[in-house]
């Protein structure tokens, strides 16, 4: 059995303001729905016998039109090449009701062969001689031990289990999404030959048998050293190979030491690295100016970059500044701020009586959650 694994592939996801010229749609969405197409053709050549998505294919509960017709392309892709497709939902695209339609409830109606596990239980499918166990995202935590206790392993398949959540080996690479649910170290059984993982968007292992694959983007530049792309797995060998799949470049420019540099000299710097990258068009940088007081970061002229500022998608421009001991964004990436963590902070500085601080910090942390769950389902 060849299984590829992908997840986090956040289909409608925008980001950086920049549109299309041809279609006006976000230059970044369509950027993501293009790669995608393109990694299901990579995947295709491949010659997989199943195709593993483990959650988070939308990048919201409502997906937009476009990323249902992504979706639907790729099906017609795979089905025409005999590649069965199992996937389950994840907490960005998973409803938070058992009374609401699942945007994967129109994906089963594709003539494709699929397996989607969306409905707050644990289903399987057996394709040839591999038992896929799919538990989804969950309402509560507790209901992932529910559907795990309902796992009968098949004893003469391979068993495969597929899961989305946060292991709690890394616990504190915590991404403060809605819905975030921890994965109790027991889920991760090594009585299965495979367990493949989403949520978590760099790759990595976990276990001698379950990996995260990943997203198949860069989605935030906290992500810039991670490793993009799906895995190679055969769960009867026990053997994993990354697998290289199109994504648009992010690139990290280093750090510049601003210290005693003429302003001119400091663009000058950030042109030429960037000129040295050959980056192609469309593609995202980030670089690191150090050494630089407050008032010196305010005279930098950003508008003197714009040449390359067109060439890309995206350039972030990080100062860490002579009296700062983290880098702090020239230009606010809100998706890189944890709002509950900053809200937290806020509190602690905050002169209240050790009861009020608890008091206004739970309460102030619970209705923090529902306005992003709220606003995540209404964009």
């Amino acid at each position: 059995m060849k299984i590829v694994h992908i997840a986090d592939t956040h289909l409608g996801l925008t980001a950086f303001n920049r549109l299309d010229p041809e279609s006006g749609m976000n230059l970044r969405e369509k950027q993501i729905y293009d790669n995608f197409l393109s990694a299901i053709d990579e995947i295709i050549r491949q010659k997989p016998d199943v195709l593993v998505h483990a959650g988070d294919l939308f990048e919201q509960v409502k997906p937009k039109t476009k990323a249902y017709t992504t979706v639907l392309e790729a099906l017609d892709r795979l089905h025409a090449a005999g590649i069965p497709f199992v996937i389950i939902a994840g907490n960005h695209s998973m409803i938070k009701t058992r009374y609401t339609t699942s945007p994967y409830e129109v994906l089963t109606y594709h003539p494709s062969r699929i397996t989607a596990a969306y409905r707050f239980r644990y289903e399987k499918a057996e394709i040839g001689d591999t038992v896929f166990h799919l538990i989804p995202n969950m309402l509560r935590p507790e209901d992932y031990r529910t559907a795990f206790d309902e796992i009968e392993l098949a004893k003469d398949r391979n068993n495969v289990l597929v899961t989305h959540g946060l292991a709690t080996a890394i616990r504190d690479k915590r991404l403060a999404t809605v819905a975030e649910h921890e994965l109790d170290n027991t889920i991760l059984s090594d009585r299965f030959d495979y367990i493949a993982l989403g949520h978590y968007h760099r790759q990595v292992q976990i276990t001698d048998n379950a990996w995260y694959s990943g997203s198949l983007e860069y989605l935030t530049y906290g992500e810039i050293a991670d490793e993009k792309g799906g895995l190679l797995v055969d769960p009867e060998r026990h053997t994993v190979t990354h697998l290289d799949l199109p994504k648009t470049p992010m690139i990290d420019l280093g750090t510049i030491d601003c210290a005693g540099m003429p302003h001119g000299a400091i663009t000058g710097e950030i042109v030429a690295r960037v000129g040295a990258q050959d980056l192609p068009e469309g593609s995202m940088a980030q670089v690191t100016l150090e050494g630089l007081s407050h008032e010196e970061r305010r005279r930098i002229d950003t508008k003197a970059l714009s040449g390359i500022r067109e060439q890309l998608l995206d350039l972030k421009i990080r100062v860490r500044a002579i009296e700062e001991e983290r880098p702090v964004p020239l230009q606010q990436d809100l998706r890189m701020i944890d709002y509950l963590q900053e809200f937290s902070s806020f509190i602690k500085k905050q002169q209240l009586a050790p009861e009020q601080k608890k008091f206004v910090g739970r309460c102030g942390l619970e209705v923090l959650k529902t306005v992003m769950e709220q606003h995540r389902e209404e964009t």
